[in-house]
């Protein structure tokens, strides 16, 4: 035989037996992850079962108990009612845990139970009128990295298991002494790196208004709660649009607050330190007035004191409150991804009734959209080459949900370049993304991608105040995607990521729902790239006919109450438009 012609045979024959040995290498490392998992999701299922029983304890003690009547309370109303004493702690726990499992039912929104929650009820009933905080009574949840005494902030890893919380989250704390009640954990996709909402613990969450529909991603569980009225109030975390992509797909409101104006000690997450793109913690609710009241609390000084890196600046009722028109600047589309018919139809109609009321509405286009994506915001999350994260994952079974990105970022860097090469004209945003994964390469390099983030956002704000600006008016991403397309068309996130590179506090408002006729104008979507995201993207919405259609308001940073008031005014006016239900 040729030794040409031996070595070709040992290739073909290797290559296959290489593949086995991989196949079975990744199957052992998986073996901790695999023996850990069973033990959590029989925690929860015990958890649940917790839950059950005191709701049917409390059930007991008020058995004239109306659940309906209580949670179509608004956050508002319910506060006073609790603080006048007309609303009994024990009926309003009862109500949400009840409520809260018949959601879990339909949806698997619930990672645990927070059972503390019973001695906390009798410890808050001992507490004099004047010592009662601004959330006395007020059953709370939290998205599952929020730290929780004794309890495991997953983020969907199995690495981060049976690793209980050895004291409260400072925000935790913080809503603890407002007199707020958590009582559950919500589901989450693994590492918190996508806008869908599964993990090989608890499996998939379903979003509550189409079950074919994903609640969106990192928060997912909690807008699948909230989104059925199972919370009144919750706790997520945003990194890329993780508070406002649930709450844009399930209907419900957030807002993404700016970098340390609220704590994040206490935040699990599987990749720490990163500098680029600034992950916070928001709330989600029903209503502004709820995320108004939350802020309240949560800027209460306790925030300050418990964490000396957060300033202390109190909510500024008078900038909230204030009357004066706005000037808005309002864009339909950010240049990098065409919008869904309805996303621009949102924009559109809030834009006409914000003028009609007196609002000044000015055209508004993004500086350098493919230069913040490609070159600033994909190097951000991965400067690393994404080693952090792999190391987290080592041993873990991979969730669908992530699985594209992490078999990316498992490429060897030079396969890594030669694919971005080769890919550059063909498919530029994934050559970009690959770019991106490779990592920066140096601590120079690294400290280059942060002077540039900053002059970025100099830009834009110059840009912004060129125009005079007061807020700004955007497309949400929405409708709710099919499940597993959040993968499949990742880039249309551009429309929420865009903030966490600025660093802009930004609320969602949902304003609308899709029409039959937004779901035939899909038939004309073509994208600006034709790239798979784009050809996956009408794929990824159709099917949305009476889902959500949310808009995103956006201040500069620091100026929370301001990004509050620009959101009470839209959802005022959208509510008058679409008139009572």
């Amino acid at each position: 035989m040729m030794p040409g012609m031996a070595w070709l045979l040992y290739l073909l024959l290797g290559l296959p037996l290489l593949a086995l040995m991989r196949t079975a290498l990744l199957f052992w490392q998986q073996v901790p992850a695999r023996n850990k998992i069973p033990g959590a999701q029989k925690r929860r299922k015990l958890a649940l079962q917790d839950m059950a029983a005191l709701a049917q304890r409390l059930r007991q003690q008020e058995p004239r108990l109306d659940p309906k009547a209580i949670l179509e309370l608004p956050l508002l109303k319910l506060v006073q009612k609790l603080r006048d004493e007309e609303l009994s702690l024990e009926s309003v726990l009862c109500s949400y845990l009840e409520e809260a499992l018949k959601v879990h039912q339909e949806v698997n929104c619930l990672t645990d139970f927070l059972g503390e929650c019973e001695e906390q009820l009798q410890v808050l009933k001992k507490l004099k009128k004047s010592e009662r905080g601004l959330l006395y009574g007020v059953p709370i949840s939290l998205k599952d990295p929020f730290d929780y005494m004794g309890h495991d902030s997953t983020c969907g890893m199995a690495q981060f298991l049976e690793k209980p919380a050895a004291q409260d989250a400072v925000i935790v704390k913080v809503l603890k002494a407002q007199g707020a009640i958590p009582f559950a954990k919500t589901n989450i996709p693994q590492t918190l790196l996508s806008f869908d909402c599964s993990n090989p613990i608890y499996g998939q969450t379903l979003n509550p208004l189409n079950s074919k529909k994903t609640p969106g991603g990192s928060s997912g569980g909690e807008g699948a709660l909230l989104a059925k009225r199972g919370s009144i109030l919750g706790m997520g975390t945003d990194g890329g649009g993780s508070v406002r992509i649930p709450a844009s797909f399930c209907g419900v409101y957030g807002l993404r607050t700016t970098g340390y104006r609220l704590s994040y000690s206490g935040v699990a997450g599987p990749v720490k330190g990163r500098k680029a793109v600034t992950t916070v913690a928001g709330p989600l609710a029903q209503d502004v007035d709820s995320l108004v009241l939350c802020l309240k609390a949560l800027l209460s000084e306790d925030m300050h004191q418990l964490d000396p890196t957060v300033p202390f600046m109190p909510f500024r009722e008078e900038v909230y409150s204030s009357n004066q028109p706005l000037r808005i600047g309002y864009y339909e589309s950010d240049g990098y991804t065409q919008p869904s018919p309805s996303m621009a139809r949102a924009v559109r109609l809030t834009s006409m009734l914000l003028q009609n009321a007196g609002h000044q509405v000015i055209s508004f286009s993004i500086p350098r959209i493919e230069y913040a994506m490609d070159q600033l915001y994909k190097k951000g999350p991965f400067s690393d080459g994404g080693a952090t994260l792999l190391e987290k994952l080592k041993g873990d079974i991979v969730d669908p949900c992530i699985k594209g990105l992490i078999s990316l970022v498992r490429l060897p860097d030079p396969l890594k370049c030669f694919l971005a090469w080769i890919l550059k004209y063909t498919n530029p945003r994934l050559s970009k993304l690959l770019e991106g994964l490779h990592g920066v390469g140096t601590p120079k390099k690294l400290w280059e991608l942060h002077a540039a983030v900053e002059e970025y956002q100099q830009e834009f704000i110059a840009k912004w105040r060129s125009l005079d600006l007061d807020v700004l008016l955007a497309p949400s991403l929405d409708p709710a995607f099919n499940i597993g397309y959040p993968a499949k068309a990742g880039e249309s996130s551009s429309y929420m990521t865009l903030y966490n590179l600025l660093d802009f506090p930004v609320g969602v408002v949902p304003v609308s729902t899709v029409t039959a006729q937004d779901e035939e104008e899909l038939t004309f979507y073509k994208g600006y790239y034709g790239d798979s995201s784009d050809r996956n993207f009408p794929e990824a919405v159709r099917g949305s006919v009476g889902l959500p259609v949310a808009v995103q308001c956006i201040a500069l940073p620091w100026e929370e109450e301001l990004c509050l008031r620009f959101m009470k005014e839209v959802e005022t006016l959208t509510k008058n438009e679409r008139g009572p239900k």
